[in-house]
């Protein structure tokens, strides 16, 4: 016996070095597949024995127990799906060609933009959830589209639709469990199919100058408006001026008319000859005729200034 233990040492030289640099190699290995590193855009999903734990690994370093746990990696920043491909400004293989509600074909292209909120349910309970994304929100879109008239689509309610598409693609999504989150749908394109992108290019000149002319008469409308507003409110300030004016001589005359008759109350006699004089001076004043009053004057022919006479004629009549 000792004789073939001899033997078999003659045999492996150098056995116990080998068996030693064995283990290592297969302490190595082992440690290449139980340590491993989340990147700060990853969760991780501990498995054991493939069933999946309830505590994720946030970012940094692990270390699992090989080959009985297992890890998958799931990136939840945000992704960016766009469909369809798109080259020289138009859907490739018019995979982005769908029917509008007034039975008009359009070219849509549009992008979505999701990310992992349950990377559990990303991971098992759907084959391929990026593809599902995308199968979804076509689907979503093709069908909004085709509610609603070309024009929406291409200019009057594209948020509208983007809206619709974004609740009908999560509540589809949330019924098969795929722990997705839609961010928002963006409509980067709608064109019309290359057979007739000329005669609806056209149809747009025209609307855009139905848009233009309407505006230019809603300006001018309003211009109009507002110079007869203004006109109206400078006449109704000039008549409120003017009865201001009227009220307040017609107040002064009647003052005038009051003070006169209370001073004609306090002594007639006077006040009524006062006047008299005032009125034969105005009606008089401007006359050429010379009265004389009986026994006014000397002599047999009184003597009478008469260029002095016309002059302060003249006088009183140009005041």
């Amino acid at each position: 016996m000792k004789r073939g233990r001899d033997q078999f040492k003659g045999e492996l030289p150098g056995g116990r070095w080998l068996i030693a640099g064995a283990v290592v190699v297969a302490l190595a290995f082992w440690l290449t597949q139980a340590v491993y590193t989340v990147a700060p855009q990853e969760i991780g999903v501990e498995l054991l024995f493939g069933k999946p734990k309830s505590q994720l690994s946030e970012p940094g370093l692990h270390m699992i127990y090989w080959p009985f746990e297992t890890v998958e990696k799931v990136t939840v920043t945000q992704n960016q799906t766009k469909i369809p491909a798109v080259q020289n400004g138009r859907s490739v293989g018019g995979d982005g060609l769908m029917l509008s509600g007034d039975q008009n074909i359009v070219d849509v292209s549009f992008s979505v933009l999701w990310r992992v909120a349950d990377p559990e349910a990303y991971l098992f309970n759907v084959d391929d959830p990026a593809d599902m994304v995308r199968k979804t929100a076509e689907s979503a879109m093709r069908e909004v589209v085709g509610r609603r008239p070309a024009d929406d689509i291409f200019r009057d309610d594209k948020a509208g639709i983007t809206l619709q598409v974004q609740q009908i693609t999560q509540n589809i999504l949330d019924s098969y469990g795929t722990g997705v989150t839609i961010s928002g749908i963006s409509i980067e394109q709608v064109a019309p199919p290359a057979e007739v992108a000329d005669a609806f290019d056209e149809v747009q000149r025209a609307q855009q100058d139905e848009d233009r002319f309407q505006e230019e008469a809603r300006q001018y409308s309003n211009t109009k408006l507002g110079g007869a507003r203004g006109q109206a409110a400078q006449i109704q300030e000039e008549a409120a001026a003017y009865k201001d004016r009227v009220v307040k001589e017609a107040q002064g005359q009647a003052a005038r008319f009051i003070s006169v008759y209370d001073e004609y109350a306090k002594a007639p006699e006077v006040t009524r000859k006062r006047l008299y004089l005032e009125t034969m001076e105005q009606v008089l004043g401007a006359s050429n005729k010379v009265i004389i009053e009986k026994g006014a004057g000397s002599g047999v022919v009184p003597y009478l200034p008469l260029p002095e006479i016309k002059a302060n004629a003249v006088a009183q009549g140009s005041k």
